[in-house]
């Protein structure tokens, strides 16, 4: 993540909290991360939240580097701000503007002859300037090993893409669900049709709310201003799994979430995840990850007592 002062602290929340979310919820390290800045010292967000970073010279590179001015992409548009990414460059299998970041990496000639956005505020400034890059006012675009997204709440868009991409569409889902993204209601313009991945993000969020109280998937399905057979066939095409699945999902990672992080009895957590009967819980949660609910607990607490060296 590579900042400049006055980059967005929502900008990069959105960009670094559906990893950290991917690794919880799949329990691996599928994602790390590191803060660069030009050059060493601090780097100061737009409401003045530090951050020391390591320098971009220094760095031995990764599968992504994400570029984020945020506010003051000009005064960033230096001779040396140019030089410095054409020399990153190679070391990153793509290259990702975010917000305003897409002008720095126009700038320095990567992004010539690619597809690309921006924040809406200097789209017509970076078509004008760079005619060498096809700009679009997509929300987010991927252009082979080049990516750029349109601000703040559009990177976390892209960061879904990336995540469904690299770990398919059932752990961005979750992610999705985690925050709540794609939710809408239904009661806006009911009769807009929405493109089959979004009805089927703004499915995923509507079961987030009801974990405890489990809602029908006729009952989802009307959440979302759409029939049930159309909200299944979504999901087969766009998950490639029912949504009864989906949602049994993420009620169990619920239920392992207060297992390992609470204190709660596993029958207390069966009726908060919408379980009336704790056995019936308990065999979901083994098939759902090979182990007993007793036993991620006992692991929980194990691995507490190692910490604290109690």
């Amino acid at each position: 993540m590579l900042l400049f002062d006055g980059f967005s602290n929502l900008c990069l929340a959105n960009a670094v909290e559906p990893l950290r979310a991917a690794n919880m919820l799949s329990r691996r390290a599928l994602y790390s991360w590191r803060f660069l800045g030009m050059a060493p010292g601090t780097v100061l967000s737009s409401s003045g939240l530090p951050v020391q970073p390591g320098a971009l010279s220094g760095h031995e590179g990764g599968d992504y580097l994400f570029v984020m001015p945020s506010y003051g992409h000009r005064q960033h548009d230096t001779a040396d701000a140019r030089r410095l990414l054409r020399r990153a460059a190679p070391r990153y299998a793509t290259l990702a503007g975010l917000d305003t970041g897409s002008w720095l990496l126009a700038a320095a000639g990567l992004l010539d002859g690619y597809r690309a956005t921006s924040h809406w505020d200097i789209l017509s400034a970076l078509a004008e300037s760079f005619p060498e890059v096809e700009v679009t006012d997509d929300r987010f675009v991927m252009d082979g090993c080049r990516a750029s997204c349109g601000g703040a709440t559009t990177t976390l868009e892209l960061m879904l893409e990336l995540i469904e991409r690299h770990h398919g569409a059932t752990l961005a889902l979750e992610v999705a669900a985690l925050f709540m993204f794609g939710e809408r209601d239904p009661r806006i313009d009911p009769g807009r049709l929405i493109p089959r991945h979004r009805t089927v993000k703004a499915a995923a969020a509507l079961m987030r709310r009801h974990v405890e109280e489990p809602l029908t998937i006729g009952e989802i399905a009307r959440g979302v201003g759409v029939g049930q057979r159309t909200l299944e066939a979504a999901f087969r095409a766009h998950a490639g799994q029912s949504p009864s699945r989906l949602y049994r999902g993420i009620r169990l990672a619920e239920a392992r979430r207060r297992l390992e992080q609470t204190c709660e009895s596993v029958s207390e957590i069966a009726s908060r995840c919408g379980y009336g009967d704790p056995t019936a819980m308990a065999r979901a949660f083994k098939t759902e990850f090979g182990s007993a609910p007793t036993a991620i607990r006992r692991a929980a607490l194990n691995a507490d007592r190692v910490i604290t060296g109690s």
